[in-house]
Parts: C-alpha cells; sequence; structure tokens
C-alpha cells in the first residue's frame, strides 16, 4: 500500500486521472475510487469472441478466396496470422496484468513520460479508423434492416447516411456508459455470435447441395512461386489486421484477476475462433458462387437477398451487436486512453472515447470501404508499417532493458526513471522511424518490395534490434522503489 502522501503526490501529478490509474484488487477499489481487477478466463475468451466474429473477418477470408487462394489455403493463411499474432498479445498482457496499467501510460517506459504522445497518437489515428468502418458497416445493415421491414424506407434520401449516424449515436451511448457495461455486453453476446455464423453455413450446406460444391473451387496459383507472391502480403495483412489490439491489450489485461486468467482465455479464444469464422466466411462466399452465379462476400447484401423477412430481421440484428462490440471493444477501448493519454487532468476515458466518435467520421470510412482489395492489403499493410516498429520496441523495452520490472510510481511523474530527455525517449523515436522507414521503402524500390509486404515483421525486427543496441550503454533505473 503506498504511503498517503505519495500517493497524494501522484494524484496530483498532471500525468495522472482516474482512467490512466493503475487498477486494484476488488478489495483496495472497495475502499477508493480506483478500478478492480476482476476479469477472469470467461471474460477474456467472451472478448476475443466477440471481436473476431464480425463482418471484416469474414470479408478479409473472403478476399483471399477472391485473390485465387483455395479455401484450405485460405484458412491456414488466418490460421498462422493469428498465431504469430498472438505472441505480441501475450508478451504485451503480461505488463498490464502484472501492474495494472493501460498501453499509453506502458509507453512512457519506452518512449518517455511525453514521447509516449507519439506511440499513443499512432495507435489511437488507426483505431479511429477502424471505428469509422464499423460503424459504416454497423450502418448498412440498418439500412438493410430497415428496407426489409418497411419497403419504402429504400426511397428515403441518404437513407444510408441516416443509417451510420443513428448507429454512430448507438455506439456514443454504450461508450458514456463505461468499461464495465463494455464488460457486459462482451459476456452476454459473446455465447450466441458463433451460432448466428453457424446457421448462416448451415443455409449455404443445404442452398449450395453439400461441401462438396462449396468448397469445389481450386487454387488459381500456377506455381508455388505465385502462391507466395500473394501469400507474403496476405500473412502480413492477416497479422495486422489486430496489430493495433496486440498493442495496446493492457487496456485489457490491466483488468484481469491474474496472468492465468488473460493468458488462457486470450490464448484459446483468439486463434481458434478466428478459424472457424474464417472458414465460415470463406465456405459461404463460395457457395454463394454456386447460389447466385456470383460471389458475394458481404454477409449484409447477401442476407438482403434472402426471401424470408424474419431470418433477415434476426440475422442482421445479430451482425449488429456483433459490429457493436467489436468495435467498442477493439476500436474505442484503446483510443479513448491514448487520447486521455495527452492531457490526463481534462481528458477522461469518455471524452477520449466521444473524440475518437467524431475521429471515426472525419476520416471518411465510405471512401476507404470504395475498394476492399485496396482497402484490405494497402490500409493493412500501410498501418502495420508503424505498429510492427511500436511493437518491436515495447517487448524490447519491458523484457531485455527493463527485465520485466516498472517503477510504476515513476509513470505518472515528471524527472523520474522515464523523463529521459525533457519527457522523450529519443532513441525510441529513432527506432521508431527507422523501422517505419525500412518498411515503407518497399513502397519506392521495386527491388525490395517485399519488406513492404513483410511490413509488420521488418518493423518489428528493424526496431527491436537497434533499440536495443541503442539502449545498450544507457543507465536503466529498474530497480522499484519499496511501496
Amino acid at each position: 500500500m503506498q504511503p498517503a502522501a505519495a500517493r497524494a503526490n501522484i494524484e496530483s501529478s498532471p500525468l495522472y486521472n482516474r482512467d490512466l490509474a493503475p487498477t486494484v484488487t476488488p478489495g483496495e477499489a472497495a475502499s477508493g475510487h480506483r478500478a478492480a481487477r476482476t476479469w477472469g478466463t470467461y471474460n477474456y475468451a467472451a472478448l476475443w469472441v466477440s471481436m473476431s466474429v464480425n463482418i471484416l473477418t469474414y470479408m478479409l477470408a473472403a478476399s483471399l478466396i477472391q485473390g485465387g487462394m483455395d479455401w484450405e489455403q485460405a484458412v491456414s493463411t488466418i490460421f498462422l496470422g493469428n498465431c504469430i499474432v498472438l505472441v505480441p498479445m501475450l508478451l504485451n498482457s503480461h505488463p498490464g496484468a502484472r501492474y495494472g496499467i493501460p498501453f499509453p501510460v506502458l509507453a512512457r517506459a519506452s518512449f518517455g513520460v511525453l514521447g509516449a504522445n507519439i506511440a499513443a497518437m499512432l495507435r489511437a489515428l488507426v483505431a479511429c479508423g477502424w471505428f469509422g468502418i464499423q460503424t459504416w458497416i454497423g450502418g448498412e445493415a440498418i439500412n438493410v434492416l430497415l428496407s426489409t421491414v418497411w419497403p419504402s424506407w429504400r426511397s428515403v434520401p441518404h437513407g444510408a447516411s441516416i443509417c451510420f449516424l443513428a448507429f454512430w449515436l448507438i455506439n456514443l451511448s454504450v461508450i458514456l456508459k463505461g468499461i464495465e457495461y463494455i464488460r457486459f455486453l462482451q459476456g452476454l453476446s459473446a455465447p450466441i455470435l458463433l451460432g448466428v455464423g453457424l446457421l448462416l453455413l448451415g443455409w449455404a450446406y443445404l442452398r449450395a447441395g453439400g461441401f462438396g460444391p462449396m468448397l469445389s473451387a481450386p487454387s488459381r496459383f500456377k506455381s508455388f512461386s505465385d502462391f507466395l507472391k500473394f501469400l507474403v502480403p496476405a500473412l502480413n495483412a492477416t497479422v495486422g489486421f489486430w496489430a493495433t489490439v496486440s498493442l495496446n491489450i493492457p487496456d485489457f489485461t490491466r483488468f484481469a484477476r491474474n496472468q492465468r486468467a488473460q493468458a488462457i482465455g486470450q490464448a484459446i479464444a483468439l486463434p481458434a475462433t478466428m478459424t472457424l469464422y474464417s472458414f465460415i466466411g470463406v465456405a459461404v462466399t463460395s457457395a454463394t458462387v454456386v447460389i447466385y452465379g456470383s460471389a458475394i462476400w458481404d454477409p449484409v447484401q447477401l442476407l438482403s437477398r434472402f426471401h424470408s423477412p424474419v431470418a433477415v430481421v434476426i440475422s442482421l440484428t445479430a451482425i449488429l451487436l456483433a459490429t457493436l462490440n467489436v468495435n467498442i471493444g477493439a476500436n474505442v477501448v484503446s483510443p479513448a486512453n491514448d487520447f486521455s493519454n495527452l492531457w490526463p487532468r481534462r481528458i477522461s476515458f469518455k471524452t477520449g472515447g466521444v473524440i475518437t466518435c467524431f475521429m471515426g467520421i472525419a476520416i471518411m470510412p465510405w471512401k476507404l470501404l470504395a475498394n476492399y482489395k485496396t482497402f484490405i492489403f494497402g490500409w493493412l499493410g500501410g498501418y502495420a508499417a508503424f505498429l510492427g516498429p511500436l511493437a518491436g520496441i515495447m517487448i524490447c523495452d519491458y523484457y531485455l532493458v527493463r527485465k520485466r520490472v516498472l517503477v510504476v510510481d515513476d509513470l505518472y511523474l515528471r524527472g523520474g526513471a522515464y523523463e529521459y530527455s525533457r519527457g522523450f525517449n529519443w532513441r525510441a523515436v529513432g527506432a521508431l522511424g527507422l523501422g517505419a522507414a525500412v518498411a515503407l521503402v518497399g513502397l519506392i524500390i521495386p527491388t525490395v518490395r517485399f519488406w513492404y509486404d513483410y511490413s509488420w515483421f521488418v518493423g518489428f525486427a528493424v526496431s527491436f534490434v537497434s533499440y536495443y543496441g541503442l539502449m545498450a550503454h544507457q543507465e536503466v533505473n529498474v530497480v522499484a522503489r519499496t511501496q
């Protein structure tokens, strides 16, 4: 337990607010105002089930089929990519569960108490883009739902935009209810989401005439080298799909009862759920070729072709619930904390969430979704060039430089162990810039195009090694103070 004077000093710091404060045990939380560590294995498994079962997972899998893979290649690529991204996910989860701190506070250890804003803003901007995209898809589902129930809705001017704003307001209302309401949503919806996907798979099975016709499309690659040319960016995109959450996962693991709860929940749910739902996307998309004569990889548009209004209403309602869950869980919690980290005394978690909502509109997601192929391989690969280096720096700092020991008090104070040069660790900034530059140069020089195709991996490796080299002779305070 901290002495009252020390605790008061931290709580008066401009780097502190209640939303960024370390979480505590339920007993300690009962006597104060800080959040408690109450999440168990089920909560983390439910979190990943609800975040993985979403339209973009379905579309990611379907895009691999359109790119030329057969169903086995597509599902295997997604399984491998998620097993890979699970590694940095669990590595970054550890400090969150051990010290009860969110991502922007953890980033202060490597980037400095002010330099962490650089890492936080990079992560936040990507999340805002995802928030806008998911919100647009949710609005699309509402638009189809209303058109099914009231056919006259199709003639309403700007109906799609109205539905987008309606779903945006639903997201905003959930944000204003806070993190515990988010946990309630995860636990409530997770058990039914996979069931809805399996029902859709069953429909495709019956309409197409079995799995044989559904999965009969062969690979369109003429040689193994042609396959590798597509596999590399596809695998990078699959890793990049959750690269954002692999950074900010401490925002969730800070609420874990213990390390075992968060590690088991994530290790079981992430690869399994992504692989299963990806298979559904692959199989159903293949079946639409048999049923309708052309591939329909957007499940909202597929449901709009159903002749049963009841089936459409139930299915679209489930999609809306899934989209809301993944949007709040994956795309709001982290940027809300990131924006709060910019000005902790003035920007709370809820205020940060509101900022995220408005940024999601400003990014104009309807333009990002104009071309799904460019979106998946360009958008995912592009931001992976920045998030890979961030992951490399933070993991290197926590495990190799600091040996998993942090001075938690100093993460909230100026002039402490993480002050560096006026609040900035320019070694981390330099390693970040180097890793991103090497990954992005592949866009300019054709002979090293594979650097960009593997942008997350290249950026991670370059920044990890360069950061360790730059910090080799830097005096680091790894001795925690007596609390």
